[in-house]
């Protein structure tokens, strides 16, 4: 099973490496931190923390968008792309299950996603030590934290992505849910959320819905979970009470319960798609 495994993610991979995806995501991870590590250079003085913990707060505003962005586009044309090509039916004959040719796809993918935004953080703490001196030490653990949960969230919206893709059978109508549930789940449930806080004036739904809903939603478990420990948190998201107020083990617990859930609603979706 492993060596199937290993296998199918390794020529993923060099699909992955074939159509840019590596290069693509790496560059714009790479640019993206470049640009925030020399903006975030002007307040450290004035907030009290060292250049590479302000560096991360914006880092964790702009991943929140840009990570599952990637993923999608990685990810929404896994199964249908293949469908649409005649190759599936051909990958269904071998001695694979399902199971693993969705599993080498999804460590493929994650693997892209790791190195892009391994690549762009690197590129964050090089200009942070670069401009802010050794005082930037300081912000490492908060940049290891930013690593790992953003591979987290990759890997949920690359499952999802991997779920659409079997739902809908070809990559045009992939794309255009891949899109909804990027602006769904990253745009406008804060602003659902946002009015149901206007319209409460400060009720049940505040107090005791809201915090839970939040949480429910895997970028904005991976925004409060990394602004939580974050020194510049004020300086970088208008979630500074959400965070302050919303015990680290929830978002953590939605961070780590996601890529799990997404993983089995895609071999679920991918079983009932037919050779």
């Amino acid at each position: 099973m492993l060596v199937r495994l290993a296998t199918t993610a390794s020529i993923e991979f060099l699909i992955a490496l074939r159509n840019r995806w590596v290069v693509i995501a790496a560059a714009m991870m790479g640019l993206f931190a470049l640009v925030l590590s020399v903006a975030g250079a002007a307040p450290t003085g004035d907030i009290g923390v060292d250049h590479l913990s302000v560096t991360v707060a914006s880092l964790t505003s702009l991943a929140v968008y840009l990570v599952p962005l990637i993923a999608l586009l990685v990810s929404f044309d896994a199964i249908a792309g293949e469908a649409e090509r005649g190759t599936l039916a051909l990958h269904l004959t071998y001695p694979v299950s399902r199971g693993e040719i969705l599993g080498g796809k999804l460590a493929a993918q994650t693997a892209v996603i790791a190195l892009a935004v391994g690549t762009g953080y690197a590129v964050a703490a090089i200009t942070s030590f670069a401009l802010g001196g050794a005082g930037a030490v300081a912000g490492l653990a908060a940049l290891w934290r930013l690593v790992w949960t953003s591979v987290l969230l990759g890997a949920t919206f690359l499952s999802l992505g991997h779920m659409l893709s079997c739902l809908a059978r070809r990559p045009s109508g992939a794309a255009g849910l891949g899109v909804a549930l990027w602006l769904v789940a990253v745009v406008l449930y804060d602003l659902g959320l946002l009015a149901g806080i206007v319209a409460d004036d400060g009720g049940g739904f505040t107090t005791r819905v809201f915090p839970w809903l939040l949480v429910a939603n895997p970028a904005d478990s991976f925004r409060i979970y990394n602004l939580a420990a974050s020194e510049a948190v004020g300086a970088a998201s208008g979630l500074a009470g959400a965070a302050a107020s919303i015990a680290t083990w929830k978002p953590l617990a939605s961070l780590l319960f996601w890529p799990v859930a997404a993983a089995l609603m895609a071999r679920a979706a991918f079983g009932r798609v037919l050779p």
